[in-house]
């Protein structure tokens, strides 16, 4: 009988626990939190988005790879999850949009990958203790110093009190006119804009972007750390606040400040998304707090608690906003369906609100598209009143 080939990937978690597999991408170590995420489709989209910033991302569904990788896909510049756990080793891609396979993709990124990986185990394993610290390997010859890695997983100092949108935000403000896909044409540019929005930064997926653009909004990003004085100096019409990495409680001690500035000396529009949604939240007084394994996937069920309506949503999350903390004149407005946690508040009295999970669907269903209308017939009410008509 033949002997199996050698592994050549090793994933440590900080309990001890092993799994081996076949690497690919990248070759050394790297250490970070380890969570699931549900998808069946969109692993570049989901490698690529800053919210990953400190995490392997182990995919529930085995195949991934099929459609290699294309410039198109990718929502920030290079990939930001610090590597990938998959059941099947990727196949060659399959795919005429693909431009190389997702091995070489990664490779050239600096990101590893893992394949032959007992996901179901692995998943059930972050569910039960909670999103582990974990060291990820490949090296090709296969010699691993397993001391070495378990020890350099239960170094990892987590994601709790970390500050991760200043290391994924951008340097300095810049003009985004992309919308959204489409076939056949694919990226166009907004020509014809209504209205002025500003978008601060802490971690934004371009296809937010492309979706503020494609409502009529001239977009201008500012980095995490505008100040009020910033934002309200450019006159926008809105004020979005976007996705991102790490503790909010910690990129709260900036933009917290940031947004209550912004509130308090102007009627503006508000719509935030993810970290976004948890910092408009510590602006207005709740707070939030780790959960034991996040949400990660393209098919969590949310509902609106205003219309009944159960929405199928994109989200990547490992904080969540303590909906008993929020304060009088601030309304929950939806809730997760799998463990009941806030997903969506308002403000009764201003056009302030925000979501917790991804409307512009990249990856994941589009759903919840219609809050970036909401948003943009906000800032289109209140131009009408400051006018008169």
């Amino acid at each position: 009988m033949s002997q199996s080939p050698r592994p050549t990937a090793c994933l440590a978690l900080a309990d001890g626990t092993l799994f081996y597999g076949r690497g690919f991408g990248a070759t050394g170590t790297t250490q970070a939190e380890l969570v699931f995420n549900t998808a069946m489709t969109g692993y570049q989209e989901i490698m690529t988005d800053p919210s990953y910033a400190g995490q392997v991302v182990t995919f529930t569904f085995p195949h991934v790879g099929n459609v290699g990788a294309n410039p198109e896909d990718d929502e920030a510049a290079d990939p930001v999850a610090e590597g990938m756990v998959v059941k099947w080793d990727p196949t060659e891609p399959s795919n005429w949009r693909a431009t190389e396979s997702l091995g070489d993709w990664l490779a050239k990124r600096g990101r590893i990958g893992m394949g032959g990986v007992d996901t179901r185990r692995l998943t059930r394993a972050i569910r039960q203790q909670g999103a582990p610290h974990v060291a990820l390997s490949h090296d090709p010859s296969g010699n691993f110093d397993i001391e070495a890695l378990v020890a350099k997983a239960r170094s990892f100092k987590g994601l709790v009190g970390l500050d991760l949108a200043k290391d994924v935000t951008c340097a300095q403000s810049y003009r985004w006119d992309e919308m959204r896909w489409a076939w056949p044409q694919g990226y166009a540019h907004q020509a014809a804009p209504v209205a002025r929005v500003v978008a601060i930064d802490y971690g934004a997926k371009r296809n937010i972007l492309r979706s503020l653009a494609s409502v009529g909004a001239e977009v201008t990003v500012l980095p995490a750390t505008a100040t009020a004085e910033d934002v309200l100096a450019l006159n926008p019409d809105g004020v979005f606040l976007s996705n991102g990495p790490g503790d909010p409680a910690a990129t709260g001690q900036y933009a917290v400040p940031m947004i209550q500035g912004v509130l308090e000396k102007s009627d503006l529009p508000v719509f935030g998304i993810c970290l976004g949604h948890q910092m408009l939240a510590l602006a207005l007084g709740a707070k939030t707090v780790k959960m034991n394994h996040g949400h990660h996937g393209a098919n969590h069920p949310v509902k609106d608690l205003e219309t009944g309506k159960v929405e199928i949503t994109s989200m990547n999350h490992g904080f969540t906003v303590d909906s008993q903390t929020l304060p009088v004149g601030v309304k929950e407005t939806h809730v997760s369906l799998f463990d009941g946690s806030n997903c969506g508040l308002r403000m009764t009295d201003r056009p302030v609100f925000s979501v917790q999970y991804h409307p512009e669907a990249s990856p994941g269903p589009q759903d919840s598209a219609y809050l970036f209308d909401r948003f943009a017939k906000a800032i289109a009410d209140r131009k009408s009143r400051s006018t008169g008509s």
